[in-house]
């Protein structure tokens, strides 16, 4: 697997300084917080949401779009012990064996 690129790095970066439990930020707010031009955010984002590095949080009404957009949240960490995700992955680790 190749190493994560610079647009990668820094919208996970915001992602994570920007998300609280009640709000996470839209692509918008993730390519103003990052400074990573709009289209390359947008490749970037699609990607990232397809490889399970982010989730999509919640749709939020915006007033610059008719259509609600997407919350981005960086997706849990596998390594962390609280997750639900590390939890089911020792489960079926523990099966295997």
């Amino acid at each position: 697997m190749r190493p994560s690129g610079e647009v990668k790095l820094a919208l996970l970066k915001a992602a994570a300084d920007l998300v609280t439990p009640a709000r996470a930020p839209t692509l918008r707010e993730l390519t103003e917080k990052s400074k990573v031009g709009q289209e390359a955010a947008l490749h970037t984002v699609r990607n990232m949401v397809r490889a399970g590095d982010l989730v999509i949080a919640r749709l939020r009404a915006v007033p610059y779009r008719n259509k609600p957009v997407a919350e981005y949240a960086p997706a849990a960490d596998p390594d962390d012990p609280g997750s639900v995700t590390s939890a089911v992955a020792r489960v079926l680790g523990s099966w295997v064996r």
